[in-house]
């Protein structure tokens, strides 16, 4: 079936992870994505190991992290400083509906590839440039990885133990959100140009939609004129709603409200504590957090985590493991729920990879998986030779 986004081209000039995160989902949703990449191909092809393997055992130009964010694309490899390659490349976004980059600021201008110049070119097109620091502000020449921006956007002052130093995410997740707001932004800027035939330039920075996720912690700030600091698991709002040790694991335990707590205490064998005021309420166990952690903490290291998530399920109190990677992607759930795929890789010694799944799930649009992520300039001769006769 074809995908809400069936027939539009995406002219897709990104690499490493926020634009390619914004590109491979726009595929999976039915876009045709013409990846362009230097003979040497987007650097992430060399970050690894892993990489999947070829017949004889060695590496491919498919690492784990760029099949991460690089199905449903097709590959092409261009010198951007070849004047034939610029020329095919003005000529292609004339035929698509998006370009996107993730350039340094004015980067692409003597290409000839900058939004000024592609969209005066071509009014209807959709230009999406995605930096570290967007197209202005004093900071707007400095590069932008992940890392930096989950310093600069404050993230990492709230992440990791209270004492110890900042930690950024497990992943790339400036990237991943900053690419998923490309997305949105990509999206309502298409409904525009259908309604009035106008396209437009789309500036979106890493540490602007870092700073975006901030969410309660930052409104936290704004509301009391008080920085947040790090506090390991534990919530800055809500009291118990972290991770406990058991005797064999950990658990999370997420109580909301007051009434989960009552049963929560029930499972305690503590039901005193729901009717003292030092913990009857959500505010009372903030100002005695100190106090009513440790005692929590005490009685759960002493029951298996399976016995506690029984125990509490039961009650319905909010619930869960730390699953590793292996038991998420494993488990029952993400199997009946498609979270991952498989698709063909003739290349590789197994002749097939084994990626993440799309978490939309679409009762008449479905997204499709229609290629695995290309090697370098596989489809090269391809996207060329359409151009020339004018598709």
């Amino acid at each position: 079936m074809p995908g809400p986004l069936d027939g539009l081209v995406v002219l897709d000039l990104s690499r490493i992870l926020a634009g390619p995160t914004c590109t491979q989902l726009m595929g999976d949703l039915g876009a045709e994505v013409i990846k362009i990449e230097s003979p040497g191909g987007d650097d992430t092809r060399t970050w690894g190991p892993p990489f999947a393997l070829d017949g004889e055992g060695k590496p491919t130009d498919l690492s784990a992290y760029f099949m991460s964010s690089n199905r449903n694309k097709k590959s092409v490899a261009l010198d951007l400083t070849d004047p034939e390659a610029q020329k095919a490349l003005h000529d292609l976004a004339g035929r698509a509906d998006v370009v996107i980059e993730n350039f340094k600021p004015g980067g692409l201008r003597k290409y000839g590839l900058d939004h000024d110049t592609l969209c005066a070119a071509y009014p209807g097109l959709v230009y999406c440039s995605i930096s570290g620091f967007g197209q202005t502000g004093p900071n707007r020449d400095k590069p932008g990885y992940d890392l930096m921006a989950q310093g600069f956007g404050g993230i990492m002052s709230i992440t990791g133990e209270a004492g110890k130093e900042p930690m950024k995410v497990g992943v790339g997740v400036a990237d991943v959100v900053c690419g998923l707001y490309a997305t949105v932004g990509i999206l309502a800027a298409l409904r525009h140009r259908d309604a009035t035939g106008e396209g437009q330039h789309i500036d979106i920075a890493l540490v602007d939609a870092t700073m975006a996720w901030l969410v309660n912690q930052g409104l936290n700030y704004l509301t009391s004129g008080v920085a947040p600091t790090r506090a390991g698991n534990a919530h800055p709002n809500i009291v118990p709603y972290q991770v406990f040790e058991t005797s064999d694991g950990y658990v999370i335990v997420a109580v909301g409200n007051d009434s989960q707590f009552a049963r929560f205490c029930d499972y305690l064998g503590r039901g005193e504590w729901a009717s003292d005021p030092r913990f009857a309420t959500n505010g009372a166990r903030l100002a005695h957090r100190d106090t009513l952690v440790p005692e929590i903490a005490r009685i759960l290291a002493a029951r298996d985590t399976d016995h506690v998530i029984a125990g509490l399920e039961l009650r319905k109190v909010p619930v869960g493991p730390v699953n590793t990677i292996e038991q998420t992607l494993e488990s029952d759930q993400a199997q009946a729920r498609d979270m991952t795929v498989t698709l063909p890789a003739p290349q590789t010694a197994k002749g097939e990879v084994r990626l993440l799944g799309n978490p939309l799930k679409f009762s008449r649009t479905p997204v499709s998986y229609r290629s695995a992520p290309p090697g370098i300039g596989a489809d090269t001769e391809e996207i060329l030779a359409r151009i020339k006769s004018g598709l």
